[in-house]
């Protein structure tokens, strides 16, 4: 199947992905080049520097390096872990999920366009369901510029290899997709609903931002304790993962879970609501 065949037949992902190329293409930049900054970090710095004679950090630290269990930052699974956690890396898939995830309903709303699309041959679900595509695709474009960029390291690096198990890297990958996909699901529900972009984009920064705050005052504050299991970055370990190589599968579930019940919900949203007003 050719490209041209393909932007034929998914007309509204193409064009979506065709728009927004240069910022798919500086994010993919930029997670790698961040990404390769943690490796060489994690690679040449004795871990037992990173915190001086602390040799176990806080266990809140933890949020940071993607860990429920006993993977601690000052190690090389909870190092890589940290770069897959860190606020970086969240920034930039943000920017992914409000991006597409306004102009997937919301943006042509508040310009007005909605209704000259609506003339056209495109239903409510298949508006939604291309720009959703659209949107799913270019969070696993930049997760697997992230996971590339971390497995060449652990690759090339002894150290790194020897401390991450076969696999460890993939499944790290796999969810941070998971992870992604559970944004995406809410987002483009509050999208399908509001009329206002920044809506959308706000949506996203609670979602994600926000979820990573609770997870983190969860794992800090004692009493806070059992808010955790409201924060998607509880279900999202990658230095878990980086440090046992196992998919946990009731995480990844929940994960997905979210996800599509997101999706679905906006898929509701969008065919019940009064696009005129």
């Amino acid at each position: 199947m050719t490209p041209g065949t393909v932007s034929r037949r998914l007309p509204l992902v193409w064009l979506a992905l065709h728009r927004r190329r240069r910022m798919l293409l500086t994010l993919m930049v930029a997670v790698v080049v961040f990404e390769t900054l943690i490796v060489v970090i994690a690679a040449t710095v004795p871990t037992s520097e990173l915190f001086g004679a602390r040799r176990t950090p806080p266990g809140a630290f933890k949020a940071f390096s993607g860990s429920n269990g006993d993977v601690s930052i000052a190690s090389y699974p909870g190092l890589l872990g940290a770069g897959l956690t860190h606020p970086v890396w969240i920034a930039l898939q943000l920017t992914v999920i409000g991006s597409l995830g306004a102009a997937a309903v919301a943006a042509d709303v508040e310009s007005g366009t909605i209704e000259l699309l609506m003339t056209r041959p495109v239903s409510r679900r298949r508006l939604l369901a291309e720009r959703a595509g659209a949107l799913i695709a270019a969070s696993v474009l930049l997760n697997a510029a992230a996971t590339l960029a971390v497995a060449l390291g652990v690759a090339f690096s002894p150290k790194l290899r020897a401390a991450v198990p076969e696999g460890g890297v993939l499944t790290a990958g796999l969810l941070g997709c998971a992870l992604t996909f559970c944004l995406i699901g809410p987002v483009l529900a509050v999208s399908a609903l509001s009329r206002r972009r920044a809506h959308v984009v706000g949506a996203a920064v609670v979602f994600g931002a926000g979820g990573f705050a609770l997870n983190f005052v969860a794992l800090a504050w004692s009493p806070a304790e059992p808010l955790r299991y409201l924060s998607p970055f509880h279900y999202y370990a990658p230095g878990d993962a980086l440090a046992h190589g196992g998919l946990p599968w009731a995480s990844l579930a929940v994960l997905l879970g979210v996800g599509l019940l997101g999706l679905l919900a906006a898929f509701r949203l969008l065919e019940r609501r009064d696009l005129a007003i």
